[in-house]
């Protein structure tokens, strides 16, 4: 029952609704706009922000979702780079937020501690076979990490990766209540196979049942005539993709998204 509480404590209400705030590619990504430079990353990612808080989401999340092809440990020049952009934006920022550099827990961690930030998602346990490479985080280091800093971040666990497929055959749930237990994840979260494909209720109520009082949170695919029968389910959700124009990941945010769709939650709240 803790994790249930500390996680409404830092989200500030039930079922909350985490909206990505996608950084442009950066620094050394090879899809970086050396023209525009680190201004325009901030500018357009500060577009987005006050987007979605004017919209009515309950919290933000910043991720490096531009950088394009991915990796899976931190580089210097873009972790350095992400750290900069958020913490220029943190007075900025009126609801709690989080940070997620793909695909490294440990940096996200580090990032989280310079900027303040009061979450991180990242995929912390499991070996995968993914595009990637073969790809095996280190939760220890991470969570050792946030405990020399003397952090009280809370650490989302994505269980089942998008790009890839999970080495061995345990299930969804198997690996969920792994995670909490041997791992110390504060929530778990539980996607679809890429970004903005949605998981299957179903997924979600077999986790949910073998984790009561951890929140498990739909990572993808969470549209507006998908989320009541996901709420009914999971303790929150994280979306990106429907809040976008066009309902393209890598559009800006569309206001008019934002607010339909949070329209629609609030609705779901009230009956």
């Amino acid at each position: 029952m803790e994790s249930i509480k500390r996680f409404h404590q830092v989200l500030k209400t039930r079922k909350p609704i985490i909206a990505m705030a996608h950084l442009l590619p950066l620094p050394g990504s090879p899809l970086y706009d050396h023209a525009s430079g680190m201004a325009g990353i901030k500018d357009a990612v500060a577009r987005d922000v006050e987007a979605l808080q004017a919209g009515g989401v309950d919290a933000i999340m910043f991720g490096n979702e531009g950088d394009r092809p991915y990796v899976l440990r931190a580089t210097p020049e873009s972790v350095a780079a992400m750290t900069a952009v958020v913490a220029q934006l943190v007075s900025q920022v009126k609801i709690p937020f989080g940070v997620n550099y793909l695909w490294d827990p440990v940096a996200s961690v580090g990032i989280a501690h310079a900027t303040g930030a009061q979450f991180v998602r990242e995929v912390f346990t499991g070996v995968y076979d993914s595009d990637m490479g073969l790809w095996a985080p280190d939760a220890a280091s991470a969570v050792r990490l946030r405990s020399a800093l003397r952090e009280e971040t809370l650490l989302f666990y994505n269980i089942n990766a998008e790009f890839a497929s999970p080495v061995g055959n345990r299930s969804n749930k198997a690996r969920a209540e792994s995670a909490v237990f041997s791992s110390l994840a504060d929530a778990v979260c539980v996607s679809g196979p890429m970004t903005g494909q949605a998981v299957e209720a179903s997924v979600l109520q077999e986790v949910k049942s073998v984790l009561p009082e951890t929140p498990v949170i739909a990572n993808t695919g969470v549209r507006i005539d998908n989320v009541e029968e996901i709420l009914s389910v999971a303790d929150g959700v994280i979306i990106g993709t429907s809040l976008k124009i066009d309902g393209n990941t890598w559009n800006p945010v569309d206001p008019h998204r934002v607010e339909r769709f949070m329209d629609k939650v609030r609705s779901l709240r009230g009956s």
